[in-house]
Parts: structure tokens; C-alpha cells; sequence
């Protein structure tokens, strides 16, 4: 076996990490419900704006103003909230005799390994922050309690009627002012997903429909809504939004993929990154809970 040079293993250890990266990347199922914009602060403050519509108050309308009357008066308002940066790593280690002799690329399987357990992590926070950590009946934002016996998987067949859910949460968001227009997100756990794919009424009347090409656990859609199987998606519960405005992800550090070489000892290889999520316009979400018996 010829041995390598420190400037091949340099090239190939670059070569993987960038592969690994985009691999990560291409893995993430929440980013794309959110907007990313950079940071370099440690508290991130930003504003949640009522989308209740403006009135002119009781005492006057905005249509039918007389001539030469005041206008009546209206402002919208903002609740100041704030966050602290988060960082996100994981490491492990390869030994160099591992390296050099096991029967399959040990350090490339890992690099896919410890970057999947940052970018999993980070999705989980990310619907953990948008869902109001998965609570039925959350402060702010909108939600669709589904009655028992009415489940995705009730032991009455007839009682299942995941669509009438769907479009239930679909009514809420737009009760708010939101206008999906065709891009709202579905998170389903993989439970979930089956479920739904499986329910005879959306089977024998064609209404889902798949991409050509399945990304970021983007699985088809239904009736305008993409629908997106994830893990990250809590048992029993169903997480509907228009993607970029309902939050935004502030980064701080992209997702860094690195594999460190102590010569003729050990390779580390580390993932991180860093930024925090923010429900900046809760009403822009709605949560479906009790989808399972």
C-alpha cells in the first residue's frame, strides 16, 4: 500500500468535510420553515406584531369620514422579545490505526454521523420554538384540537378525517390575516405521515401529489399544503405555518464540519454551529394535536 503524503491527507480530509456539509445541509427539515439571517450578537431581540387588523375605535369608522372631519386614529403594537445565542456541537474521535486499517471509510462515516446529530438537534429546536413546545393549547399561537375517537388512526374508520383537519388549520392561519397562497408546510411525524398517505379518502380520490425530486423530508402535497415527514415532530401532534414568516433563525456560525489530525494519533472530527430561533409572528402557525388514538 503506497504510503500518503501530510498534503494528500490535507486535500482529502477537505474534500470530505465539503461533501459532508452539503450532505448535512441538504438533511435539515425545520430551516426551511424559518428565514435565516446572520448575527454577530450574543442576546437577539425582535418584535411580535398583532396581525389583528387596525380598527378606528368605537367612537368613529375608517369609511364614511365627513368632510373636513379628523381622520380616527390607529397604531398597530409590538411585544419585545428577546434570546440568547445558542451553540450546537458534537465530536468523536477515530484513532489513527482505525483509520488506516478498517475495512471501510471509518472518518467519512463519522463526519456524516456527528454533522447529522447537530443539524437533528437543531431542527428539533427549531419546531420546538415555532410549536410553543408542543403544547396543546399554546399562548399564541393558533390550534386545532382534533376530538377524541376522530384520530388519524381511530379504531372507527369512518371517524378519520385527517383533510377536514388539514383545512381546519389552513381556516385558522387565514382567520389571522395570512394568506398561504399554496406554501404552507405540514410537519408530520413518520407515524403521522402513514396515516395520512394511508387514509382511503385521500387514496381513492387522488389528492396527494409528490415532487419529482424528495428534499429536506419533503414527502408531496395536499391540498396546496407541502407535507414534511420529520422525527423532530412530537408524537400526536401536527405542525402547520407559512415558511419564512413565521420565524427566522439568527446564525451566528454556519454549520462547520471539521476533522482535526493529531499525527499518528487520533483524528477529531467536530460539528457545530451557531444561533437561536425566534416565533416572530406566532399567528403565521397552527398546531394540530390528538392525531393518535
Amino acid at each position: 500500500m503506497a504510503a500518503e503524503s501530510t498534503g494528500q491527507n490535507t486535500l482529502r480530509a477537505e474534500n470530505v468535510e465539503r461533501m459532508v456539509t452539503g450532505l448535512a445541509l441538504a438533511r435539515y427539515t425545520a430551516k426551511n420553515a424559518v428565514m435565516t439571517s446572520s448575527s454577530s450578537s450574543w442576546t437577539e431581540s425582535y418584535y411580535q406584531e398583532t396581525s389583528t387588523p387596525l380598527t378606528a375605535g368605537a367612537t368613529a369608522g375608517i369609511k364614511g369620514i365627513p368632510r373636513l372631519a379628523k381622520f380616527p386614529y390607529a397604531e398597530p403594537t409590538w411585544t419585545k422579545q428577546s434570546a440568547y445565542i445558542e451553540k450546537y456541537g458534537l465530536e468523536g474521535v477515530v484513532s489513527y490505526e482505525d483509520a488506516r486499517t478498517d475495512a471501510f471509510d471509518i472518518i467519512s462515516r463519522t463526519l456524516i454521523r456527528i454533522s447529522e446529530g447537530v443539524v437533528k438537534a437543531i431542527d428539533d429546536e427549531i419546531l420546538n420554538v415555532l410549536s410553543e413546545t408542543w403544547d396543546a393549547t399554546p399562548a399564541n399561537i393558533n390550534d386545532v384540537a382534533i376530538a377524541a375517537g376522530y384520530e388519524w388512526d381511530s379504531a372507527t374508520i369512518a371517524n378519520r378525517d385527517p383533510i377536514q383537519d388539514i383545512l381546519n388549520a389552513l381556516a385558522e392561519i387565514k382567520k389571522q390575516n395570512y394568506t398561504p397562497n399554496g406554501n404552507a408546510l405540514l410537519y408530520l411525524s413518520p407515524t403521522d405521515a402513514a396515516n395520512l398517505l394511508g387514509n382511503s379518502n385521500i387514496r381513492n380520490a387522488g389528492q396527494f401529489y409528490t415532487a419529482d425530486v424528495t428534499k429536506n423530508g419533503q414527502i408531496g402535497g395536499l391540498l396546496g399544503v407541502t407535507i414534511v415527514e420529520t422525527n423532530s415532530v412530537k408524537a400526536d401532534f401536527a405542525l402547520m405555518l407559512i415558511p419564512k414568516i413565521c420565524g427566522t433563525w439568527k446564525a451566528v456560525t454556519p454549520l462547520t464540519v471539521l476533522t482535526i489530525y493529531d499525527e499518528g494519533i487520533k483524528y477529531t472530527i467536530r460539528a457545530f454551529e451557531m444561533g437561536v430561533t425566534q416565533l416572530t409572528n406566532p399567528k403565521a402557525v397552527c398546531i394540530i394535536s390528538n392525531t393518535q388514538a
